[in-house]
């Protein structure tokens, strides 16, 4: 089971929110085969890491551009957090 859930928009686009409650364990380090743009579209406390840099908190409205192939992962808020990821 994934520890999100995707509402698809279009072929290209979908909504992803992670619930508050997840188990950090979840959120593991992984790298995705498609380059992504994400728009933070909701969340409290959410980080954001690429491979040797330090966490960024995310907030409403910053934008993160992901290459392909490059690892990274997302370290838990306190609310849940919901993203729009355009592949």
């Amino acid at each position: 089971m994934k520890p999100y859930q995707d509402n698809i928009i279009s072929e290209d686009t979908k909504i992803r929110i992670f619930d508050e409650n997840i188990d950090p364990i979840e959120l593991m380090w992984h790298r995705d085969l498609l380059s992504r743009k994400v728009t933070i579209l909701e969340g409290k406390g959410w980080f954001y890491q690429q491979e040797d840099q330090l966490p960024q908190q995310l907030n409403p409205g910053d934008k993160i551009f992901i290459p392909a192939l490059e690892w990274h992962r997302i370290i838990k808020g306190n609310t849940n957090l919901k993203l729009q990821i355009e592949e």
